[in-house]
């Protein structure tokens, strides 16, 4: 009757405190969102009306080539720092698991087994004469020990462990979103590049005439030395250029490969750079849509979300701890009773813990928490800014760089009627070949320079696409895409259980 009676009060004193628990607030600030004060609208927009955003059009609809496409898809596939970065997730996925685990009662099985023997020559003997001296006792016993989180310091632990994974998956977003970035930005520089090439071996071919031209005029006597030294002159500078963007060319394969996670190697290409347009308008939406958008940004929230947190269990650790136990299990000399009522024990017990003087280690343990929470304020407001920053960059790179294309279009086009004109004067002896070299010198440049305004121009574009936050979007018959994580609800603190019954 007492075991029945002890255990009844055991279970009432803990729904008692089940239900206190509940009732308890988590100590530490709640969090609340700091107001950024986003700009109205993006500088250097052309839209200013919309609220429709790039950012929203999969990569596969904005990257209108099949062989960049392609590349995407590997990347995405086998690049090694998104590997690194699922692990990533699946390891804080992990540490969120063992943060929540301490909300839940720890039940241990308990199992041992002793033997000794007493001596009848000690003082007293610890066996009289004619008494078996050994002593055999098997133990059964199951334990129970659970943390009564009236202050929140677990619920609080919890909170921060969870918002650190969700965290962990934003970076595996940013990792996706930088990856389709990089491969594009390298794909239109290797474009660039063979553009370049073949601007290049065009010319070598044109000098190559023109060496021959007045190699053989000199042989006849009708032009001079002079004429065929500078000739030559400005072949060789042609020629020299060619293998030194073949090596640019070769590194930039090189870093393709990597991204898509093979070994250095060609790279197969698609759509000629001149055949790339740009749309005449590009959507850039609001300011304050990059807060939701951009995963470095929704990352740098949730790591805000976890250092507020982190105060509140710092907070904790001032009040008391009280800790419920249980046992139940068998003692008994006799293995085949060990389970039989009169081997049964039972214990039910509860402590409390306060700290009461430790240096100042618990409010040293809470200012710094504090500290960590403010610097993850200002990372949070720096990496809204850099948004705002990298979308006013890439939007004025794009807009400035259509105007020097188009002076560079109309440039190259004049250089090459004055090239006509120039040899035309030089034949019907109106000009010398100084106006011939400076001509064709002028027009070879000023079309490697289009070349690179129209690659950079492309490279902008993929730039602003990152910048807004799009990217990740995963298309579903895409080869192996990696899959995008679900995002649960926050855990809530489970009831406390009761205590166990003996």
């Amino acid at each position: 009757m007492n075991v029945i009676r002890r255990s009844r009060l055991a279970a009432a004193g803990a729904a008692a405190l089940s239900m206190l628990v509940s009732a308890c607030a988590a100590v530490g600030p709640d969090y609340k969102r700091p107001d950024l004060l986003p700009p109205l609208q993006h500088r250097w927009a052309a839209d200013m009306e919309t609220a429709a955003t790039l950012a929203d059009t999969p990569w596969w609809q904005v990257f209108d080539d099949q062989a960049l496409q392609a590349l995407i898809r590997d990347a995405t596939a086998h690049n090694m720092d998104l590997r690194v970065a699922v692990a990533r997730v699946q390891e804080s996925r992990a540490l969120a698991g063992v943060a929540k685990s301490f909300l839940y009662p720890e039940v241990n099985l308990n199992a041992g087994y002793t033997g000794s023997q007493g001596s009848r020559n000690s003082q007293p003997p610890g066996a009289l004469p004619g008494e078996d001296r050994t002593f055999n006792n098997t133990s059964l016993a199951a334990s129970v020990v659970w943390e009564a989180d009236l202050f929140g310091r677990l619920r609080r632990s919890n909170e921060a462990a969870f918002n650190r994974y969700l965290a962990s998956e934003e970076g595996r977003r940013a990792v996706l979103v930088t990856l389709v970035s990089d491969v594009a930005t390298q794909y239109f520089l290797l474009r660039q590049l063979d553009l370049q090439l073949e601007i290049a071996k065009e010319t070598l071919a044109i000098n190559d005439q023109t060496v021959g031209y007045y190699n053989s005029r000199l042989g006849g006597g009708v032009s001079n030395k002079l004429e065929l030294d500078q000739a030559v002159a400005n072949r060789s500078v042609t020629a020299a250029s060619i293998p030194d963007i073949e090596r640019q060319i070769a590194l930039v394969e090189h870093a393709i490969s990597v991204l898509v996670g093979r070994a250095p190697g060609a790279v197969v290409r698609g759509r000629a750079l001149t055949e790339t347009h740009l749309p005449p308008t590009v959507p850039v939406g609001m300011p304050a849509m990059l807060l939701q958008r951009r995963p470095d940004v929704v990352e740098a929230e949730r790591l805000l979300v976890a250092a507020n947190a982190d105060v509140g269990a710092a907070k904790a650790l001032f009040y008391p701890t009280i800790n419920l136990t249980g046992t139940l299990g068998g003692l008994s000399g006799d293995f085949g009773k060990l389970l039989a009522g009169d081997s049964i024990i039972w214990s039910v017990g509860a402590g409390l813990f306060q700290p009461l003087y430790n240096h100042g280690r618990n409010t040293r343990n809470f200012e710094a928490a504090q500290a960590r929470f403010d610097q993850a304020v200002a990372q949070y407001q720096q990496a809204a800014l850099n948004g705002y920053r990298e979308v006013a960059d890439s939007l004025v790179t794009i807009q400035k760089l259509a105007l020097v294309r188009s002076e560079q279009t109309t440039g190259v086009a004049a250089l090459e009627d004055a090239s006509k004109l120039s040899r035309s004067r030089y034949d019907a002896g109106l000009a010398n070949y100084l106006e011939v070299l400076i001509a064709d010198q002028q027009l070879f440049q000023l079309q490697l320079e289009l070349a690179r305004t129209r690659g950079d121009e492309l490279q902008a574009f993929a730039q602003l696409y990152r910048s807004l936050g799009g990217g990740w979007q995963m298309e579903p018959t895409a080869g192996q895409p990696v899959p995008v994580t679900p995002v649960p609800a926050p855990p809530s603190a489970p009831a406390p259980p009761p205590a166990p019954k003996p």
